[in-house]
């Protein structure tokens, strides 16, 4: 596998979108986007053919660029989606790489006072922009949105909340069953906030005074604030912690406001828009430092709960912690091309 870049034989389009969505948000975070547009070898081949549309958006601290990056023997997604395309058993689709970077590292894609209307950006501006841009097929069933971690998340929710855009998903080690993977955070959290006054606003003003990641507990601090700032944000944008900063006991209403974007627990209020999802693959590594192997039995659990039919769904847990699961994308990928609505 050689190091350096590959020649496309499908084209990617690295574009910038404006977003009205995102004008005037809470953190002063640019409205000028960059998206990346990727089109397969036969977009350009059959200048007459629409082609579905895969989104796919990032884990926490993710930004587009990113995909770019090239990690030791293995490629981008960027490329190995091109390579997949490119052998010709795959039918084409338009892939969409979509950047929702916020000053605290990532925005959850939902709209809050705290980081901005990011799930409005991603679903109103950016599926209306690639619409209108490229030759796609505007229908649910032609649609599906795929990510890890923050990213799987998103992927996991967005059909939930808008089934009239997307009705199949990928999500890898994705966020949920939140008393597994966020609870034992808040407790490293806590003991960090001792050398801070226990204010975590002493933290942030103390990590952006220094190169990031240079101290322990910098990870857990950066989830907490910026899950806070998305998810239990005050009405004037100030992010409210779910936890006490000296004791760690957890605040009850703020937790609830978490636990209210719980994928596992959002399944039975979204039950009729679960329902109508086409496909939904779901997978993650058995070790997941993040506990998110029992969060992907227990979305499943509940798909099946409201009567989601198991051939709709794809399982499957890995020998894998939460990092190095890239090679799982372009798998997702091939089974997702396979089943969206084509013309």
């Amino acid at each position: 596998m050689l190091p350096w870049s590959h020649d496309f034989i499908g084209r990617l389009e690295q574009r910038e979108i404006d977003s009205p969505a995102l004008r005037g948000n809470h953190l002063g975070d640019p409205h000028v986007r960059p998206i990346w547009v990727y089109l397969p070898p036969e977009y350009d081949a059959h200048p007459d053919r629409r082609f579905p549309t895969v989104y796919v958006i990032q884990g926490y601290t993710g930004h587009v660029v990113a995909w770019a990056n090239r990690g030791p023997f293995r490629q981008p997604y960027v490329e190995t989606a091109d390579l997949l395309f490119a052998r010709g058993d795959v039918p084409g689709c338009v892939m969409v790489y979509v950047d929702a970077w916020t000053a605290y590292g990532g925005s959850q894609y939902v709209d809050s006072p705290g980081t901005g209307n990011y799930h409005t950006y991603l679903c109103d501006d950016i599926v209306s922009w690639v619409d209108a841009n490229y030759r796609t097929i505007p229908d649910r069933r032609s649609r599906a949105i795929t990510g890890k971690s923050s990213g799987g998340f998103g992927a996991m929710i967005t059909p939930m909340l808008r089934p009239d855009l997307f009705a199949a998903l990928a999500t890898h080690a994705g966020d949920t069953l939140y008393e597994s993977c966020y609870l034992p955070e808040f407790a490293q959290a806590v003991r960090v906030l001792r050398n801070y006054d226990h204010d975590i606003n002493i933290w942030w003003q103390d990590f952006n005074s220094r190169v990031a990641w240079t101290k322990p507990g910098d990870e857990a601090l950066i989830t907490a604030l910026g899950c806070s700032a998305a998810f239990s944000a005050d009405t004037d944008g100030t992010p409210l912690l779910p936890f006490d900063q000296v004791t760690g006991r957890v605040i009850d209403d703020r937790w609830q406001r978490w636990l209210d974007w719980d994928p596992v627990r959002m399944v039975a209020k979204h039950r009729d828009a679960v329902l109508a999802l086409d496909w939904v693959w779901i997978d993650a590594g058995k070790s997941d430092e993040y506990y998110l192997d029992l969060g992907a039995q227990a979305f499943r659990a509940e798909l099946e709960n409201v009567g989601v039919p198991e051939e709709k769904v794809f399982f499957e847990l890995i020998e894998a912690r939460h990092g190095g699961i890239d090679y799982r994308y372009p798998m997702a990928l091939e089974w997702l091309a396979h089943r969206l609505v084509r013309e």
